[in-house]
């Protein structure tokens, strides 16, 4: 097992490394992205695969994990950082 934290993706239930995901924080104002996975305030963990992505959006996940919705260019901008990845 790797040593270091590990968290749950929001869009397949899947457990992994923290690294391997990518963080979305509430904010005042809404949702963001958080690169740096350091940010205060309650986040949300998604891999970074369009599929999960899309899996969280359909059925919701991330917004009810973030107690709040992510504003379309957040999403965007989460999109183009996953499949920048890719």
């Amino acid at each position: 097992m790797a040593a270091g934290p590990t968290r749950t993706c929001v869009g397949c239930r899947a457990s992994a490394h923290k690294g391997a995901l990518v963080r979305v924080v509430r904010t005042a104002t809404g949702g963001r992205v958080d690169p740096t996975g350091a940010a205060p305030g309650r986040g949300a963990y998604v891999h970074r695969s369009a599929a999960c992505l899309d899996r969280a959006l359909a059925r919701n996940t991330l917004a009810r994990a973030l107690r709040a919705d992510l504003a379309e260019d957040e999403v965007g901008r989460l999109r183009m950082m996953i499949e920048g990845d890719a």
